[in-house]
């Protein structure tokens, strides 16, 4: 059989990735503080759209896509940061509206208002990413670079300028030492080893490093680079640059002249100190009860982390993405949560206008696609608000007797059963409920907290969930006594009471991810705090 070339035309079907439908994904699994930092970049990017203001009249901010169409001005009302009317309301009774599978196709059909271009979406076999090696890169500064925001600017003033928050920023720990390093170390070959030493700290003020490395890194003997460390170690705050808890501990009670040999054998048996095992202790310090108390009350009154008292880093509030609420007649209402999504319309009046004036082909392929860019961005925002408001519908109906009697009846849940049950993929639902909330009228729950695998029970009835196993396990050492402290195996045989069919190993990696210890060691807390 003779090998020769030739041509075949085949014909084919494939699921292709488009920049819009990645798109579409991403912002699914964004959280509310991400989405509305995207669609700010989205609103500096494209001149076509437009943030809505709180201003804005409310029968206009509260059309969706059914109520489509344009103000005075010309401009898009398909508002879809917060959905309509009918995605922001809804009962777990009642049925949720369709919502296209985001892992199939995402989309469904456009409203009439869209025109030819807003169907040319995902039509173009051009719309593909442009290769990175073609994109000019920027040798040069820009005016956008830290260093370049000074209020002389652009040779005159800088309206973004704010010297109140520049004269009110927190010193940073890293700022602090150097202040001390400069007035300190007077020879350069020390301040480069004192800066490099500073440079390696954590955050909470700890020297991680090795000495022999930083040697070898800097060309020095390890002494030399001891001794600068015995110097930075008597900087403020007191006991930073410490190796280890222990040796933190001692810079603080050295600098307080309170270290002797007894503290010092208790600082090295920490691990005792925290079993609270003080009959040994007092063997390896040599003391009685009285310097025993007293000797923990002073390590008690130290900083564990001196360089926390820097830098603290802003923590952002949990914001719900879903309300909860319970209706009269005893249902579950669910809102979405307007005000933390963002709010964005199409400004065709401004396309029109710049279409007429628009000469060039680049120009108008550029409008083109702010355009597209600008339907889609809508469509995809409005798409992510209705599959949060149906799935978290669903696990409202799902984990109903959670709502309305608490922890112990939160019912074993997967994503399958919820996929299963709105008709989409597991991996669309997994986006959905990563990083959003749900506040309800017994707090405020990340949606992956209402998955929980399940453990049997032992008379073959209805599975637990593992959550509220857990939940059983801590009220039970809650309630305690030290008379009567429950063993890993009182726990199981307790459990086992109340039908849960668990091992010991299991009860015992649940009591450990609650952080509780042992119950040798909550005999020995209990007595110590009765004194």
């Amino acid at each position: 059989m003779a090998l020769t070339p030739r041509l075949d035309m085949r014909q084919s079907q494939s699921l292709v990735m488009t920049p819009q439908l990645m798109q579409a994904i991403q912002l699914l699994q964004m959280s509310n503080l991400d989405l509305v930092a995207y669609v700010q970049q989205e609103l500096e990017s494209n001149p076509l759209l437009e943030a809505v203001s709180d201003d804005y009249p409310s029968d206009r901010e509260t059309m969706g896509p059914d109520m489509a169409g344009t103000d005075d001005s010309g401009r898009d009302l398909s508002d879809a940061g917060a959905g309509s009317d009918n995605a922001n309301m809804a009962e777990s009774s009642g049925e949720a509206a369709p919502t296209p599978d985001l892992s199939e196709q995402l989309g469904d059909e456009r409203p009439e208002q869209m025109d030819a271009i807003s169907n040319d979406l995902d039509a173009r076999l051009d719309n593909v990413f442009p290769d990175d090696a073609g994109s000019a890169e920027q040798t040069g500064p820009s005016l956008n670079d830290p260093w370049m925001s000074t209020p002389m600017r652009n040779g005159g003033a800088n309206p973004d300028y704010d010297l109140e928050a520049v004269l009110a920023g927190e010193t940073s720990l890293s700022d602090h030492l150097e202040q001390q390093l400069m007035t300190s170390i007077q020879d350069q070959r020390g301040r480069i080893i004192g800066q490099f030493l500073i440079n390696e700290l954590d955050d909470f003020g700890y020297l991680q490093t090795d000495l022999a490395m930083v040697a070898n890194r800097l060309g020095v003997e390890e002494a030399e680079v001891a001794d600068v460390l015995d110097i930075l170690q008597t900087f403020e705050p007191s006991g930073v640059f410490a190796r280890s808890l222990a040796e933190c501990l001692a810079l603080q009670l050295k600098e307080k002249n309170r270290y002797d040999p007894a503290i010092a054998a208790l600082l090295d048996n920490l691990e005792l100190l925290a079993k609270r095992d003080y009959v040994a202790l007092r063997k390896l310090c040599n003391v009685d009860d009285d310097d025993m108390a007293q000797m923990i009350s002073e390590i008690r009154a130290l900083n564990p982390r001196p360089g926390s008292a820097f830098g603290h880093l802003t923590v952002q509030p949990v914001v719900p993405d879903v309300f909860v609420r319970q209706a009269a007649d005893g249902s579950w209402n669910l809102e979405l949560n307007s005000e933390t999504l963002p709010r964005v319309l199409v400004n065709r009046s401004y396309y029109s206008q710049i279409t007429e004036n628009a000469t060039g082909k680049k120009e108008k392929e550029f409008l083109v696609d702010c355009l597209q860019s600008a339907n889609w961005l809508i469509k995809s925002l409005d798409q992510r608000a209705q599959t949060i408001l149906k799935v978290a519908t669903e696990i409202v109906k799902q984990q109903d007797a959670f709502f309305a009697y608490g922890v112990t009846h939160l019912k074993p849940l997967n994503l399958r059963t919820i996929a299963d049950a709105i008709q989409m993929h597991e991996s669309t639902v997994s986006r959905v409920t990563s990083n959003k909330y749900i506040a309800t009228n017994r707090g405020t729950f990340e949606m992956k907290y209402f998955f929980t695998s399940a453990i049997s029970a032992t008379s073959g009835g209805d599975n637990h969930s593992a959550e509220a196993v857990k939940h059983r396990i801590k009220q039970a050492i809650d309630g305690e006594s030290v008379n009567n402290i429950l063993s890993d195996d009182a726990l199981v045989k307790q459990l086992r009471g109340a039908g849960v069919d668990i091992a010991r190993r299991t009860v015992a990696k649940y009591r450990e991810a609650m952080n509780i210890p042992s119950s040798v060691q909550r005999r020995r807390e209990k007595k110590a705090a009765l004194g």
